[in-house]
Formats: structure tokens, sequence, C-alpha cells
């Protein structure tokens, strides 16, 4: 479910592998050029798609004999999204999600957000992990972790999808998996506005690791396991969407760092950039659903990065004022 960039990588993962594979996407247009030229006619338009991918625009044709369910609709689009196809998904077939992020409205994760929509009866796994989806379709080696509450669907998906450039490890540690997806657009953000302003490699190394010591805080805080924030859906997925150049949130970020305003930037994006509305919805769980004195000093990179995007400080002054935090244990709590 979800024509965009990773709905097509993962795709192409399974069509790779011979498994009959359906892509459900808005137009029947762009339906019908999938199947007639294998090309998406806009989102990485020069891949081809392996043959076994067809492609419909009609969720009952898409989804009714269905073994397993993939959801790759961005969060803030998902229950709207999903409320529309409910009635059309097998009763027991499981999901997958490969969304990442938290609602605005509600302060969920993705889990959350399935779980009211579709219901407790089924079973729900959740993808992560450093994985542009250009790099997949083009058989880049590529490492990602599925978890699950159900041990049994982690490992039959991770079986189902792994190959010799797509490795696909398993965790039960859901909570872990959706921290991290979260967190790192935020830091890809402040990383991105650190390279716009020309700050250098030490400034940007230091950033990024003190984001992924605010990831492990609250992470910690809402019960993941810190081996989990270390692996490839947290540390690993933070490195790639950080230093990689096809990140959104690191080129929406630097092109803030130089000088562009939010607004101009976001009419002029093709696709969407996560950690905006999550840097936002990130400050207010952690207001609301946390517990401690200045939560602000805990979490500087996520707070200072909403407030630029709020346009309460510019990026430099968002930087500069990381700068001139409290000194303090490096790994204090």
């Amino acid at each position: 479910m979800g024509g965009g960039n990773f709905g097509l990588a993962l795709a192409s993962v399974l069509g790779r592998k011979g498994v009959p594979t359906t892509l459900l996407v808005r137009s029947a247009d762009v339906a019908s050029q999938l199947n007639t030229s294998h090309r998406h006619p806009r989102y990485m338009s020069d891949i081809d798609l392996p043959q076994s991918v067809v492609a419909t625009s009609d969720p009952a044709s898409a989804l009714s004999d269905a073994t397993y369910v993939v959801h790759a609709v961005p969060v803030q689009f998902s229950r709207d999204f999903l409320a529309n196809v409910r009635d059309h998904l097998p009763p027991n077939a499981p999901v997958v999600s490969a969304s990442k992020g938290i609602e605005t409205s509600s302060l969920g994760f993705m889990k959350d957000i399935l779980e009211e929509c579709l219901g407790t009866d089924r079973s729900y796994a959740f993808l992560s992990g450093p994985s542009f989806a250009r790099e997949i379709c083009e058989g880049v080696a590529t490492a990602v972790v599925i978890a699950s509450d159900d041990t049994e669907l982690a490992e039959d998906l991770a079986d189902l999808m792994s190959s010799d450039t797509f490795r696909a490890f398993t965790s039960k540690d859901v909570v872990g998996i959706e921290v991290g997806g979260a967190v790192k657009n935020v830091i890809a953000l402040a990383a991105g506005m650190c390279e716009g302003l020309g700050l250098g490699t030490n400034a940007m190394s230091g950033l990024v690791t003190r984001g992924c010591g605010e990831m492990r805080r609250l992470g910690i805080a809402l019960g993941a396991r810190p081996s989990t924030i270390a692996g490839l859906s947290g540390v690993g997925d933070t490195f790639g969407t950080c230093f990689g150049p096809l990140s959104r949130n690191r080129s929406f970020g630097y092109r803030l760092g130089k000088g562009e305003s939010v607004d101009d930037i976001l009419s002029s994006m093709t696709e969407v950039a996560e950690g905006v509305d999550t840097s936002k919805a990130l400050v207010k769980f952690i207001t609301e659903k946390t517990r401690g004195y200045r939560l602000d000093l805990k979490y500087p990179i996520i707070f200072g990065v909403a407030n630029i995007l709020e346009g309460n400080l510019t990026p430099r002054e968002g930087l500069e004022g990381l700068m001139n935090m409290p000194l303090r244990n490096e790994s204090y709590q």
C-alpha cells in the first residue's frame, strides 16, 4: 500500500524474488503506466520494476486475497488511508509497516494508528533501518530489521524478503524500532542545517552523536532496549539519514541552513520529509508523556529543531544555543 519511493523499493525486493506483488496506488493512470512500462512516471522513473509486480488503484482488487500487506504510506496520511481500505483487508492478513514518525494529531506511533484503524486481532510488524529506496531498487547491499510482538511473523517476513542484497534481521522491540525511526529524521534535519551553515565535520559528528543520545534517552523512557537504539533501526538509520546524499530530511535541513524558508522548501518538494511534522509532534509527546524537569535540557536537539521550524530561532541561533548548553557528564540522563 503506497506507490511512493519506498513502496516501489519494497515491491522490487519482493518482485525480484518472484513473489506476486500488487502495488496499490492512488491514480488509475499511474497504475496503467506501471503495468505497461514497469516504471513509475514520477518516482524513480528510470528504475524498472520486476515483471511480477503489478499495480492497481482499486483497493478491493489489490487486497482481497493478500497474504501479507505492506504499508508504505507516510505517517501523517496513514489514518485516512487506512480508513478507506480497511473493509477490503482480509481479516487475518498481517500488516508490516515501513512508515516512520509520530502522528501530529494523536501523538501515536504507527503501532497505535494501525491498531486503532484495523483492530488488535491481526498481527503487525515494523520494518526499519538504513535503507534508501533508490539503493534498494538498484540492488545495493542493504540491511534492515523487522520488529513484531509476533516472533513467528517477523521470522516469516525476514525469510520472505531477504536475498543476497537485502538482509532482514528480526527483533521483538517494537518501541525501540519506532522511536529510532521517528527521532532519526529530526536529527537529520539538524545535521543538514549544520552542513548548510558550513560548520564542519567536527560539529556535524558531535551533533549526530548527541542526537543519538537523545534518541536513546527517549527510547529507554518508553521501555525500548538500548541495544535496539544502537542497532540498525536507531544509530544505523541515523547515520544513513544524516550523512547520505539521498536523504530528504537532511536536504531539507541543508536548505534551511542556507537561508531558505520552511514554506518555500515545502512548496518545492514532491515527497514528504517526515522529520518536519515529527519534530513538532515529538516535543509535544515528550512534554505530555515523559517525566522530568527542564526537558529542553534533556532533549535540546529535538526541541531546538522544532523551535527553528516554528520560526522561533534561526538555524544559526539554534546550533549556537547547543554549544552553550550547561557542561555536564556526557551520559547525563
